[in-house]
């Protein structure tokens, strides 16, 4: 696609240069040429192709700030473990009769 925006803009500019260099061809003639035919349609073309790109990365930005929104709300994990409490041990301590 970039191949196709230089070329466009490198025929635009030979015509503004041939215009320009004309007898009867001003140089405020030639730019208008260069902007009219130039960089006008060049900057709308790319920026209607660009826009499945910007759609795109809306809809990712959103989803991420939806899945942050979750995490959010849902709270910190706690692991089941972490009470702060010694755990018990696997065997009971046997009591000796007196």
């Amino acid at each position: 696609m970039h191949l196709v925006v230089i070329a466009w803009l490198y025929v635009a500019l030979m015509m503004a240069v041939a215009e320009a260099t004309n007898t009867n061809g001003t140089v405020l003639g030639a730019v208008f040429t260069f902007l009219l035919y130039g960089l006008a349609p060049v900057a709308l073309v790319v920026y209607l192709m660009g826009a499945p790109a910007r759609r795109k990365g809306v809809r990712a930005r959103e989803a991420a700030e939806r899945e942050a929104a979750i995490r959010a709300a849902a709270g910190p994990s706690v692991a089941p473990d972490a009470g702060g409490e010694a755990s018990a041990d696997a065997v009971a301590p046997v009591r000796e009769k007196e």
